[in-house]
């Protein structure tokens, strides 16, 4: 069992939500469209990434050549994250998000 966790700053997000190359980049195309229609796209767009972080950190050390954006987070109908690696659903990982004000958070645990 891997663990791997992540906190980002909401506010160095803002400058992103703007930037359609650099989201393009990072991130999915689903997650593009989740995030954008939201109140507090940029807090969304944190949460996102810092989940990508957790769980690239929590397979690192079974998979070297996974980059981040091979990863991608989607929820289900009942709002739960769940991971994709390279677009395939890979179950072999939970992850939790959490949003405040100026900071989100992300857990992953790979088993």
């Amino acid at each position: 069992m891997n663990i791997g966790i992540d906190i980002e700053e909401v506010k160095r997000f803002e400058k992103y939500v703007k930037d359609k190359d650099y989201l393009e980049r990072v991130f999915a195309e689903d997650e593009i469209s989740y995030c954008m229609p939201k109140k507090n796209p940029a807090q969304h767009l944190a949460a996102r990434f810092a989940a990508k972080e957790a769980v690239w950190k929590a397979l690192s050390t079974k998979n070297k050549k996974l980059a981040i954006t091979d990863i991608s987070i989607k929820n289900t109908q009942s709002g739960k994250p769940e991971v994709y690696i390279k677009g395939k659903r890979y179950k072999k990982i939970d992850v939790s998000l959490s949003h405040a004000d100026k900071y989100v958070a992300a857990a992953a645990i790979a088993f």
